[in-house]
């Protein structure tokens, strides 16, 4: 997820992984699993602080894709 510079630190990123997990449960999915590079601390301390814990990959070739992070839903 991308939120722009001026409105980092506002909850934005929050608020939209809220949203993500609220439509997974929504459509009826038990887990959810997001990826995201290495360098991004930031977004990788976000997903941790949410439940989100290092899972293996689920899909290979994309170099944007270091770290996958899943979590249930229960």
């Amino acid at each position: 997820m991308f939120v722009r510079a001026g409105r980092r630190g506002t909850g934005g990123a929050a608020a939209l992984l809220g949203a993500a997990e609220a439509a997974a449960r929504e459509w009826g999915a038990g887990r959810i699993v997001l990826e995201t590079r290495r360098d991004l601390a930031e977004a990788r301390a976000l997903y941790a602080r949410h439940g989100f814990a290092e899972t293996a990959p689920y899909k290979e070739g994309d170099v944007y894709s270091e770290v996958w992070l899943g979590k249930e839903l229960g």
